[in-house]
C-alpha cells in the first residue's frame, strides 16, 4: 500500500449537495478508517474564522495499491458522483511528520 493525497474542490454553493450525499461519503471514509487506510480526512472551510461561510472542498490522505486505484476510488466517491466536487486531484503522498492523538 502507498499513501495518496486527494484534494477535491467543491462547486459553488455546494452545501445542499453535500447534505444530500454526506452519509454515503462518510460511510466510505469510516470503512477505510476501520481498515487503517486513512491518515487524515476532512472538509476545507472557506473561512476557518467563520464556519457558517461553508466549505470549499475536501482533503483525504489514504492508502491504496497504486495511483490508478486511488483515482478510481476518488472518482466513485458519492461527493464526486453527486456533483459536489468541481475537480479532484490525486497525488502520491509521503508522510514524514504526523501528530498523534
Amino acid at each position: 500500500m502507498q499513501w495518496f493525497m486527494i484534494v477535491a474542490n467543491d462547486v459553488a454553493d455546494s452545501a445542499p449537495l453535500r447534505a444530500e450525499h454526506r452519509d454515503a461519503h462518510r460511510a466510505r471514509i469510516e470503512s477505510m478508517t476501520d481498515e487503517g487506510r486513512i491518515l487524515t480526512a476532512g472538509p476545507l472551510p472557506i473561512d476557518p474564522a467563520d464556519p457558517d461561510r461553508g466549505l470549499s472542498g475536501s482533503l483525504i490522505v489514504a492508502a491504496f495499491e497504486d495511483l490508478a486505484a486511488a483515482r478510481r476510488w476518488a472518482e466513485s466517491d458519492p461527493f464526486a458522483v453527486g456533483g459536489v466536487y468541481a475537480s479532484v486531484d490525486v497525488r502520491p503522498y509521503k508522510p514524514i511528520f504526523a501528530a498523534t492523538g
